[in-house]
């Protein structure tokens, strides 16, 4: 690869909320950190300070906001900007159930009904972030984002189905503008080499 043009990306998903706790769907709905997000986000911190990082951006939802704002701050930067597109998934009259037949009534082929498609995340995602390694050419930006949100992109950009994204975990991906995308760290571990394409 380039190294002018490769772009390296945390892609961070935000701290626990209650929501999450308690194993209910969030997607757009709005639900703040809870103390052991807040918690998260600052161990995010020690992992995050052994790189050095020229930009931090955020979904505008609260808890990944937050999740920025206390990241950001440990490392001595500044949030640059909330960035919609990098919004959670909605789930539509599926946000706020629980595992169960009321979600698996809901529950249609990739996607719930009324909620945004896998396929429609994925490309808002994936869109966000090119837009950003446009903007960012050869450098460093801390994304904190959603973990639906996190996974479908990666697995569009990278052609491979990835588990859940863990509450304040390191991903770390790289973007070329001639070679694409390679995925170096998911979930705070190395992934092997095949993980590219």
């Amino acid at each position: 690869m380039e190294g002018m043009t490769l772009t390296t990306f945390a892609l961070v998903r935000h701290g626990q909320t209650d929501w999450n706790a308690e194993r209910r769907l969030q997607g757009s709905t709005d639900i703040p950190l809870n103390d052991v997000g807040r918690g998260q986000a600052r161990d995010a911190v020690a992992v995050l300070a052994d790189r050095q990082w020229d930009a931090v951006v955020s979904s505008p939802l609260g808890r990944a906001a937050e999740t920025a704002q206390i990241i950001a701050e440990g490392l001595g930067l500044t949030v640059s900007r909330l960035v919609p597109e990098l919004t959670e998934r909605s789930f539509g009259p599926a946000e706020g159930l629980q595992a169960g037949p009321e979600l698996e009534a809901l529950r249609i082929p990739g996607g719930f009904r009324g909620g945004e498609s896998d396929d429609d995340a994925a490309s808002r995602g994936l869109g966000a972030l090119e837009e950003l390694a446009q903007e960012f050419a050869g450098k460093r930006v801390l994304v904190v984002a959603h973990g639906t949100l996190i996974r479908l992109t990666l697995n569009r950009a990278i052609g491979r189905t990835l588990d859940s994204v863990q509450n304040a975990a390191l991903n770390l991906a790289h973007h070329d503008a001639s070679d694409g995308w390679q995925l170096e760290y998911f979930n705070g571990e190395r992934v092997t080499a095949d993980a590219g394409v």
